[in-house]
Order: C-alpha cells, then structure tokens, then sequence
C-alpha cells in the first residue's frame, strides 16, 4: 500500500505508549483479580480485607499464574473458539458487503452470528443429554483457568495480527501506524486482518465475546440450581435482560458493520483482549456473584429493574434502527421526514429525531441496559456494579474519541452541527 493510503499516525489516544502498556499488563491483572479475588465469602474476598498483602500475594506472584495456566481449560476455551469459527465458516448466512474502505474496496461479511448461537446451543444440549448438568459445574469451578486460557488467547491473536500486518499490500488503521510497537500492538495496526477469506476482525466482534458470556451465564445457572435446587428469581431475570441483549445483537448483526471497531479501528490487544476475554468473564460478574450470593427480589423490584432495561432497550435500538433505516434508505417515509446537516465531504449528519436529542443517544440506552442487569444484585457490594461504572467511562470516552475524529473530518460542519445538537449523550444534561 502507498504511504497516501497508509499515512504515518501523528497523535496518540488512550495516553499514548504509556497508556497502552498500562491497559496490556493492568487490564489482564484486572480481570484476574475480578476473577480470583471473589468468593463465597465476599466479593471482594474476607481474606483480602484480614491480609490485603498476603493475599495479593499468594495470587499474583510468577509461580502461581504459572499454576494457573490449565491445558484443560486451554483445549476447552479454544475448542470453544474454534467450533464458533467452524460455524462462521459453514453455516449459511446473508453475505452483504461493507462500508467502502478508502482504497476504494467493500469488504463481503457472512451474517450468521444468530444460526451460530443456536448451532452451538444445540451441540450443547446433545453433550448434556450424555454428561448431565453436573458438568456445568466445570465452568464455576475452573472459572479463573478459563479466564487465564483466554488471556493467553488473547495475546496470542494479537500477536499473530500485528506481526503479519507488516506483510505487503496491508490497509492499516489511520490510528494504528504511529511506529512505536507498543501503541500499534495494543490499538491495532491492520484494519481487516484476514486467514484467508476468513475476516479475524469481524468474527471477533460478536461472537466469542457475546456468544462466550451467554453460555458461561448459563452455566452458572447451572451451579445455582444445583446449589438450590431451584433457580431465584433475580438469576432469571439476569440470565434474560443478558440474553435478550446478545441475542438481539446476534440477529441485527448487519449494524456492527457501520461501527468504530469495523470502518476504523484496527484489531490489536484493546479489541482482541476486550472481545476474546474482558466480556465473557467480566460482563458475567452478576450471574457469578448469585451464584454465591442468591437473592429472591420483590416483584416490585423484578418490575421497576424489568422498566429500566426495556426502557434503555427502546432507547437503543430505536435510535440505531432510524440511523441505519437512513443510511440504507434515505428515501423512505420515516427518513424523508428527518431534518440533516448536509457536509462538504457530501456525509449527512442527523440533527431531528433520536439524533437530534443527543450525538450519542444510543449510549444513554446501552447504559441504561447495563445499570439494570446489576440492580438484580442489591446493593450488598459495589463489585457486581463494576460493568455499567466502566461501562460509563468507556462511552464517555468513546464518545470523545469520535467526536474527535469527526471534528478533523468535517472541520467547520461539524462545529455547526455541535451548535444544533448540543448534548453528547443525556439530553439536557450532557
């Protein structure tokens, strides 16, 4: 590629080098905190408030991560990976085309994130039928093994996209080719990494994340019933405000193809490491912490935590939907009658209807979903709320991110934009 397609990247995000070797060595230490340091006793663990020293200790010294690396949980966690890349391969699906790249290419995408989840919903249920429930105890029990397989996974795939982005011929992201290894590494250097005709990026960005955290929440399910010998009530409604959100995703998957993570960033650490690990073993923490915490809400409370959720999900997908219905078809009816502000780079910006409230609304919605999943917890500890608190750092951020980028794009367009629609993500407050 020419060095106008692959321009040398001059700025630097997430606090530059030193920001992306904290996120490559914290975050993983993180996740394996969340992971190792909650127990039936507390979340955080008693022990870690009797001896925070001694504690930390005996959980992140060289030897006992070591111990921590089980080939049993690798081959499970990779046979896992791999059966969904199988299905991405084999399993029919719409094959539409992308938003066109600035070599003036589309990229073609196979839509069959939805038939995967089923197919390997039913491979599960024909090895249960042989192996009973009981084996879905596996998952809570090896919980912190599983992490560290897919950490170790994580970094593998991130290596293996940056070392071959240097082969010829690579479209790289404008953000991802500052030259400093440790930044690229971690942002993403190539844009579309590619096997083959198998799209790395694109497979990464729903399903083993997405479709990874729905089974471990089963599974913990699971190891409640067991536990029980019934399910509470506040289980249920985790297991299907997180099941509605994924599989919701699954089935609208065509929307993903016009986000951040597909039309500009690259796959690196921060995307591989997010999508391959931090979701399915973070964004579980509320099904794990009642598992060991079992709570039986009001049902009140079921139907105020139930009002919230269908509330942010309205938000949220009615505001994507009128995005993409205007992009796809600005001549249809709901279309025609929302108001846009016209740029020189020919790029229409949305100023009326859901847009026209907020730049981001549809965060507002997303973060709504995410506070409501943790309500089922009560309030016994802060760690079951540790998703909609990060949650809302990550929107924020992102939303600066983009307005960044739109602000270099459309240059005084958008400043007129800003000035019509001024709140970011809440109306009227910011």
């Amino acid at each position: 590629m020419t060095k106008e397609l692959n321009p040398k990247t001059h700025y630097y995000d997430f606090g530059g080098p030193l920001g992306a070797f904290a996120m490559i060595v914290g975050l993983p230490i993180l996740e394996l905190f969340l992971a190792s340091c909650c127990d039936p006793t507390g979340y955080p663990s008693q022990e870690l408030f009797a001896d925070w020293r001694g504690f930390l200790q005996s959980r992140f010294t060289i030897s006992h991560l070591m111990r921590l690396f089980d080939f049993g949980a690798f081959f499970v966690y990779c046979g896992f990976v791999g059966l969904l890349a199988l299905f991405y391969k084999v399993l029919p699906g719409e094959d539409v085309y992308g938003t066109l790249m600035r070599d003036k290419t589309r990229h073609k995408y196979r839509l069959n994130g939805f038939i995967s989840y089923v197919a390997i919903l039913l491979v599960a249920l024909c090895f249960l039928k042989s192996a009973g429930l009981w084996s879905l105890q596996y998952v809570y029990s090896r919980f912190t093994e599983l992490a560290f397989a897919s950490i170790v996974f994580s970094y593998a795939i991130s290596f293996f996209v940056y070392i071959n982005s240097f082969n010829s011929n690579k479209l790289l992201a404008l953000g991802g080719n500052s030259g400093n290894l440790i930044y690229d590494f971690m942002i993403g250097r190539e844009l579309n990494p590619h096997i083959g005709s198998f799209d790395i990026k694109f497979f990464t960005e729903l399903r083993p994340g997405l479709i990874g955290w729905l089974f471990i929440n089963y599974c913990l399910a699971a190891k409640q019933f067991i536990n029980l010998g019934y399910i509470t009530n506040s289980m249920v409604l985790v297991q299907f405000l997180q099941s509605w959100y994924v599989i919701d995703a699954l089935w609208h998957e065509k929307a993903v193809l016009t986000t951040m993570d597909i039309t500009t960033d690259g796959l690196g650490f921060m995307l591989a490491f997010g999508l391959y690990s931090w979701v399915p073993f973070n964004y579980t923490l509320q099904a794990r912490y009642l598992v060991d915490f079992p709570r039986t809400i009001s049902w009140l409370e079921f139907g105020v935590i139930l009002f919230i959720n269908s509330l942010g999900y309205y938000i949220f997908r009615s505001s994507n939907s009128q995005k993409n219905e205007f992009r796809e078809n600005p001549t249809s009816k709901s279309s025609k009658q929302l108001e846009y502000i016209e740029t020189k780079l020919g790029s229409k910006l949305i100023t009326s209807g859901w847009w026209g409230m907020s730049r981001h609304i549809n965060y507002l919605g997303d973060w709504l979903m995410a506070l409501a999943w943790s309500l089922p917890c009560g309030f016994g500890s802060i760690i079951p709320y540790f998703y909609p608190i990060y949650f809302a750092i990550l929107l924020i951020h992102r939303e600066r991110r983009d307005d960044h980028k739109c602000r270099t794009k459309y240059g005084v367009d958008w400043e007129k934009y800003c000035n019509t629609v001024q709140y970011r993500i809440i109306p009227g407050i910011y």
